[in-house]
């Protein structure tokens, strides 16, 4: 049937359309339906979206186009398009095959992310998807297939430095914020650093989340491409970029079902660092009782990182770092930027152990480049950071992305938790931590998030600070307390 166009501010995050009532009734649509809409003359194929209805404010005959449809098609107001109701996509079928337990071929893992991408499929459909990799898993070889599929249904960027360089961890330690801090060091050394980071799944927030606090962390490719020519490195948000839209959609319903299956963290890893141009990778997995992998399912990760790099000829080191505790002192977004900005201005003093671990990452990274000599890696990444190098570098890449440091403010609320008896420091239990300051209102909430005062082994006395709750609001900070009264996450014995 063909509709006129009629165009609002109204977008979705996801192609949709709305139509009156009496419309819909007469195609025999429902909200929530999936519809083809095809457009004449415009070179292009079909595209999905999601139907809404409504009584009143639109016309017999008119469909209202959600902002991604209107840019995607170029679509203009007063413009006549045909819809008509989708057929159900293919790869369901194939969905359904994997949650049974079946092994996927190359093409039938590139038909469920060519789906994805061209959204043929509904959000619960790709949570069936994610909930089938979980579930399952995914042999070596089909992970394989998947990275093939999320790159050829995106876009690649290439750069014409000889050292294109990447760093990242598989998260989920709190604070643990070194990725800032071993780009600023590294790019001031001379490796080139297009670091696409991406935001928060279960933690309290992602690379992205604080380097927002102080810059914009969302370009398209060219912008990016752009920075990095300028500056040497970047640290932008990778879902903004539509490199691996895929990858982007499936992350999107990670966030709502709360977890990371391993095949799609490998994917998602090795498939951005390759799409950003990056030839050499050092992945970090950190490994403990409350972090997101022990160590023996450590060790299996970086053997299955590395065949699976070297297929795709990436340089790439694994390095498996102990995480009993959180890193650094901050948790949430501004907290964990004031602790990055500590460790890189020479005249501040920031966390020991966020200093640490950033300096032997970025030693790592030099050694693998060859930048450095074997063993000589930390000793260069301290000089540089020393003295103010790394720093200023971190500036010039924060002002190429519309940034500046900036005075921060916290939220407006909190509370101290205190040591209910005096003793020695035993536990601070990683995700309880995460939680904690996620209950506080963090990613979103910039400004919230936990500090705290006291590390593994410290001897405290009866009512000392353990931690500081802030939030932006007094419902954010009575949740946060709640939880923390349900599960204490710091243990004084």
């Amino acid at each position: 049937m063909k509709l006129k166009v009629k165009l609002m501010e109204w977008s979705t995050g996801t192609p949709a359309v709305t139509l009156s009532k009496k419309t819909a009734d007469k195609i025999g649509l429902h909200s929530g339906d999936r519809i083809s809409i095809g457009v004449a003359n415009n070179g292009k194929k079909e595209m999905s979206a999601i139907v809404n209805t409504i009584e009143k404010y639109i016309q017999d005959g008119e469909v209202v186009i959600s902002a991604d449809l209107k840019k995607r098609l170029g679509l203009k107001h007063g413009q006549f398009i045909d819809i008509h109701l989708a057929e159900p996509a293919r790869s369901l079928f194939l969905i359904k095959k994997k949650l049974a337990g079946s092994v996927l071929t190359s093409k039938e893992i590139n038909q469920i992310i060519e789906d994805i991408v061209d959204n043929d499929l509904s959000e619960a459909e790709i949570s069936l998807f994610v909930s089938s990799m979980y579930s399952k898993g995914m042999n070596e070889r089909e992970t394989r297939f998947l990275i093939k599929a999320i790159l050829n249904n995106g876009s690649r960027l290439k750069f014409s430095q000889k050292l294109v360089a990447d760093k990242h961890s598989i998260g989920g330690i709190p604070g643990n914020r070194t990725t800032p801090i071993v780009v600023a060091i590294c790019v001031a050394l001379g490796l080139t650093m297009p670091k696409t980071s991406s935001r928060a799944i279960t933690s309290a927030a992602g690379t992205s989340d604080t380097i927002e606090t102080i810059a914009r962390v969302d370009f398209s490719m060219k912008e990016l491409k752009k920075i990095v020519d300028k500056t040497g490195g970047c640290l932008v948000w990778g879902g903004g970029l539509g490199m691996v839209p895929a990858d982007s959609k499936i992350i999107k319903i990670e966030k709502k079902l709360k977890i990371d299956p391993e095949a799609q963290l490998l994917a998602s890893i090795i498939s951005k660092k390759l799409a950003a141009g990056s030839k050499y990778v050092l992945i970090d997995i950190p490994y403990g009782k409350t972090a997101k992998v022990g160590y023996l399912k450590a060790k299996k990760l970086r053997k299955k990182f590395i065949s699976i790099a070297s297929c795709f000829g990436l340089k790439m080191n694994v390095v498996l770092t102990k995480a009993k505790e959180p890193i650094g002192d901050g948790i949430g977004p501004v907290l964990e930027m004031i602790d990055v900005l500590n460790v890189l201005n020479p005249k501040k003093s920031g966390p020991s152990d966020l200093t640490e671990k950033s300096l032997y990452l970025a030693g790592e990274l030099l050694e693998l480049t060859g930048k450095a000599k074997g063993g000589e890696g930390v000793n260069m990444a301290t000089g540089v950071l020393n003295s103010g190098k790394a720093y200023e570098k971190f500036k010039e890449i924060i002002k190429a992305q519309g940034g500046k440091i900036v005075k921060f403010e916290i939220g407006k609320f909190k509370k101290n938790i205190l040591a209910k008896r005096t003793g020695k420091v035993r536990s601070i239990d990683n995700k309880k931590i995460n939680s904690l300051a996620r209950n506080a209102g963090c990613p979103v909430d910039k400004m919230s998030g936990v500090y705290l005062h006291v590390h593994l082994g410290d001897r405290v006395k009866k009512g000392d600070k353990l931690a500081t709750v802030y939030a932006e609001s007094r419902c954010r900070l009575n949740m946060a307390l709640k939880f923390h009264r349900d599960f204490d996450g710091i243990k004084v014995k």
